[in-house]
């Protein structure tokens, strides 16, 4: 008996290092000081020694129950995009600047090409969000997963200046509110997609003229990084009064979260396009509005609210990085929470 047969492969593993080294180099910035295969990554701080207080940032998430689209359409290659998305996309909605990123792949049984695939997407990930991938780990369960499962997560550390901290404290009656266009579902939500469509190749591979692709291409499509767009607003000398990811909870749960006490963010629901996915799944699952705007982003991946004057510069920025803006709403006095009409 030996580890092989018990179900664990470590030249699997040493291949899938391998394959892996020119998707992660590719990821390198300046400042690491280790190669692949240490145990640890190190990090040079020096390049931050100018800021007058800075502050570290982190971040860490998964890609949820979206992987097992990945595993039914046998599609690796961007799944890790959302690993780093979910992360790179909190660090800079405080006001980071994403420095560093980790992945943890568990899986049933390592096949090297597939792990390899998998962290091709995380290496473009990290390069969108120009952080380096300066580690991670790939862990055998044998007997705990199925052998062609996976689960993926990661963790990102980031920068900010104390006095650049977005915070929400700064926000007023009178502010506006600015979405970015999410790519689609992102990554939260996934539970409920599984149960709305079969899931089988047949029905994820049927095209539909309304989403331009097929099923399983709109719902796999990548989380959208913001840390290009929010950091072209900052450099275009807006104050960023408050951010808000739209996650995991949709708008009800997500927007307030960057709002002060006192004050409430009313968003016009016909101000932006929703893409066609939305409609699909609310249709398909007989989904309550309420419910689609309390899970889904509905459309918008990132919302920042900034003062009247700064809108104009602030939308030009955002188009400016390569992201979609709208003014979706202002910011109201009244009890915290969110008003959608």
């Amino acid at each position: 008996m030996d580890y092989k047969n018990a179900g664990v492969d470590i030249e699997a593993g040493y291949k899938s290092v391998e394959l892996m080294k020119k998707h992660v180099m590719e990821t390198m910035r300046p400042e690491v000081l280790t190669g692949l295969g240490g145990f640890s990554g190190a990090f040079s701080m020096k390049n931050i020694k100018n800021m007058e207080h800075p502050v570290l940032l982190s971040g860490t998430d998964g890609c949820g129950t979206k992987v097992k689209l990945a595993f039914i359409l046998d599609k690796h290659d961007t799944i890790g995009i959302d690993a780093v998305a979910m992360c790179v996309n909190d660090v800079a909605c405080a006001g980071g600047e994403p420095l560093f990123f980790l992945d943890y792949i568990a899986c049933g049984k390592n096949y090297p090409e597939k792990i390899a695939s998998i962290v091709s997407g995380v290496a473009e990930g990290c390069k969108q969000s120009g952080c380096a991938l300066i580690g991670g780990e790939t862990a055998e369960h044998p007997g705990l997963m199925e052998e062609d499962e996976y689960d993926l997560a990661g963790f990102a550390v980031g920068v900010v200046d104390e006095k650049d901290i977005i915070t929400g404290k700064e926000i007023q009656a009178g502010d506006v509110l600015v979405g970015m266009a999410s790519s689609g579902v992102h990554s939260n939500g996934f539970s409920l997609v599984r149960k709305v469509f079969s899931m089988d190749k047949e029905t994820l591979d049927t095209y539909y003229d309304e989403l331009g692709t097929t099923l399983g291409e709109a719902l796999l499509a990548p989380t959208r990084i913001y840390v290009k767009a929010l950091r072209a607003v900052r450099e275009a000398g807006i104050r960023i009064k408050g951010c808000s990811h739209i996650t995991g909870g949709g708008f009800q749960e997500n927007i307030p979260r960057m709002l002060p006490e006192g004050k409430r963010a009313v968003i016009e629901k016909g101000s932006y396009p929703i893409p066609p996915i939305f409609a699909m799944i609310q249709k398909a699952g007989d989904v309550a509005e309420e419910m689609m705007y309390n899970t889904y982003n509905m459309g918008l991946g990132m919302v920042v609210a900034v003062a009247c004057e700064d809108v104009e510069k602030t939308m030009e920025a955002i188009r400016s990085a390569g992201d979609t803006p709208y003014v979706v709403g202002h910011v109201e006095d009244g009890q915290k929470g969110v008003t959608l009409c």
